[in-house]
């Protein structure tokens, strides 16, 4: 049976993709030199360890809507889960490197996605656990199966600018609202009464009336 280890060596930007993403790469080593893996199924999940970092003022103002006040954080501050990624390993002896590829959304509705945006400074530690499937021959022997448990792990730090920069690179100057249909609609009707061109303009109006009444 294989023994294997992963390693997450470095983080690069996906270029020219659809949509945002990272590319991890990621080592995949086996201790059991006579075996020769035919393939591995993996799958990943990854979390991000919230508690493994410090926050600065500004950032823990950033992760209200998340934690809440910094004052009830020793119960509110948990893992987070980001997502999940898979990837077919192909055939190696020994070890090998490849690319696990993690695509990223900008939709602020998204929980991790609201935790990337609030960093500035310092790095985000990731923690990748593995399961899968593992398909080997012995050095004498048929071609066997066998089961990657979720006690496989590799851990990661995320510089902090890294996703902002990805995201300035892909959306500069923007960002993303996903609305309601029965939201949207009504500020359709806002900027179409109003004669107003763009949404910037629409919600910089609401604003500004909102500020005006609040004085």
């Amino acid at each position: 049976m294989p023994e294997l280890s992963f390693h997450i060596e470095e983080a690069v930007v996906a270029q020219f993709a659809a949509i945002p993403s990272l590319i991890f790469k990621l080592r995949v080593s086996n201790g059991a030199a006579d075996e020769v893996v035919h393939t591995v199924a993996l799958r990943a999940q990854i979390q991000i360890e919230t508690t493994r970092r410090r926050y600065t003022p500004e950032e823990q103002k950033q992760m209200l809507d998340l934690y809440g006040e910094p004052e009830r954080w020793s119960q509110t501050l948990r893992n987070l889960l980001w997502t999940h990624a898979s990837l077919v390993v192909p055939s190696f002896h020994g070890e090998t490197v490849v690319d696990l590829h993690v695509p990223c959304t900008f939709d602020f509705n998204v929980a991790a996605t609201k935790y990337f945006a609030g960093l500035s400074t310092g790095e985000i530690p990731l923690c990748f656990q593995f399961s899968g499937t593992v398909f080997y021959a012995p050095s004498e022997g048929n071609l066997q199966v066998g089961p990657i448990s979720w006690d496989q792990e590799a851990r990661f730090k995320l510089p902090a600018n890294f996703w902002r920069e990805m995201m300035d690179a892909y959306y500069p100057n923007t960002a993303w609202l996903c609305l309601r249909r029965d939201v949207f609609d009504r500020l359709n009707q806002y900027k179409m009464q109003h004669g107003i061109p763009t949404w910037e303009q629409v919600l910089e109006s609401i604003l500004t009336e909102e500020e005006a009444a609040s004085r």
